[in-house]
């Protein structure tokens, strides 16, 4: 992965995000300038930084010390946007900055990350509400500037296993629905309420009058456990006017999304179903990322993204004349690569520039790995008179998997029933259909 060898500095002068090396429209781009103007609301900027730098540094299970990591910065022309993963990737969280929240300036088109250590988040949290702030995104630093003060900090390597997490949770809410939505006063008082233990878990409703327990999945309860994983979202609690819940109504548990409304902007929250589980881990991309022509498809539709901030599925599939099966599996690579995701709020994906690594699809999914490997050492055959099931050989014995509806007679399978992707044997057997030169 890249790395981002540059500083962040809080001055007079103003708030500065300088990057690496990056692609923008012109091409390639030794020391490109993405923004620079005021901020329209300075406590929604500053507080927002720090919302994104208390995520990157908490472990939320299994408390223990962590080395902070840095918010991904990507700026789509006419938006600022700023994500993070927790330290223990249960957490993600992205602050979307539209082009009303700032005074001036062109919005250009580019990605990096930037690192915000203690000496910048102190700064931070010194802005005042009629501070003026001034946003540079340019060449290979994070400029922070307010009138008496200024900080320089090195940037670091991007997190593989925030890559990794990037398009893990884009699969797990892309679907997601909305569940309810409360104003501004409810938001702001179920922020205060929230536990600093993980407190129950469960179903919960929400709508105008708050968010309440629910006794049973229905039509407006969202599955969630672990709430206090947003507390970090109290910093903006006072710029916080309204909120939007997203989930699947009656599933017994899966990921949510928490959206918090703001001057000119949102700051949304993804949850895993259950409060240990990692992003990274969850293996939802798995069966997309098989396919055989997936690759191969991410690159047309690469060439097709053209740095917009909203890319709607059934554009890409009248430009590259791909069926929409594959333009979803096309950009389940690109996902994987951590070079798009989706807006839950336009129902729209959009574009980071972050380097190409097609091998990431194989490197950094064991299961796939390991389901190649079975299938070029002969461990799948077909279970003779029983079409669409097979016999796997695994670690401890033969399995038999079944490819419709999805079934494996291992322990992982039989431990998770594909809440967390498919198993290697499972994947194994869909690849053992697929032409040799196609694998």
């Amino acid at each position: 992965m890249r790395s981002f060898p540059s500083a962040s500095v809080l001055d007079d002068t103003g708030l500065t995000l300088e990057l690496a090396p990056a692609l923008t429209p012109r091409g390639l781009t030794e020391a490109p300038e993405f923004f620079s103007g005021f901020a329209a609301q300075p406590l929604v900027l500053a507080r927002g930084l720090l919302v994104l730098a208390d995520v990157a540094r908490t472990r939320y299970f299994q408390p223990a010390p962590s080395g902070m990591r840095d918010p991904i910065c990507t700026a789509n022309g006419d938006r600022m946007r700023f994500e993070a993963f927790s330290a223990c990737n249960t957490v993600g969280v992205r602050l979307d900055l539209l082009a009303a929240a700032f005074d001036g300036g062109e919005i250009r088109h580019g990605t990096t990350n930037v690192d915000i250590n203690q000496p910048l988040r102190e700064a931070l949290g010194q802005v005042s509400p009629s501070e003026l702030m001034h946003l540079a995104v340019g060449n290979e630093e994070l400029r922070v500037s307010i009138l008496d003060a200024t900080h320089v900090e090195q940037k670091v390597e991007l997190p593989d296993r925030w890559v990794k997490a990037l398009g893990s949770s884009q699969e797990l809410t892309r679907d997601l629905e909305l569940i309810g939505e409360a104003p501004t006063v409810q938001a702001r008082q179920f922020l205060a309420a929230l536990p600093s233990g993980t407190g129950r878990r469960g179903h919960w409703s929400v709508s105008r009058v708050g968010v309440k327990p629910a006794l049973r999945p229905g039509r407006d309860t969202v599955y969630a456990e672990g709430l206090n994983r947003l507390r970090a979202a109290r910093r903006l609690s006072p710029q916080i006017t309204g909120m939007r819940v997203y989930g699947l109504p009656q599933a017994p548990m899966a990921a949510s999304v928490w959206e918090f409304s703001l001057p000119h902007g949102r700051l949304t929250f993804t949850l895993t179903a259950e409060h240990y589980r990692g992003f990274s881990g969850e293996g939802a991309l798995l069966t997309k990322l098989a396919a055989p022509t997936a690759v191969d498809d991410s690159a047309l539709i690469s060439a097709c993204l053209a740095f917009e901030p909203r890319i709607e599925a059934t554009s890409l599939t009248a430009e590259t004349g791909l069926s929409g099966e594959r333009v979803g599996q096309g950009l389940a690579v690109l996902a994987g690569d951590g070079r798009v995701g989706f807006d839950l709020y336009e129902q729209a994906y959009f574009h980071r520039e972050l380097p190409s690594d097609t091998d990431r699809v194989v490197r950094d999914n064991p299961r796939l790995r390991h389901a190649k490997r079975l299938v070029a050492t002969g461990a799948v055959r077909p279970f003779e008179g029983h079409p669409g099931t097979f016999r796997v050989r695994g670690d401890h014995g033969d399995y038999v998997v079944r490819t419709a509806p999805p079934s494996c007679t291992c322990p992982w399978w039989q431990g998770n029933a594909g809440s967390r992707g498919v198993c290697k044997h499972l994947l194994a057997a869909e690849l053992s259909r697929v032409p040799t030169e196609h694998r």
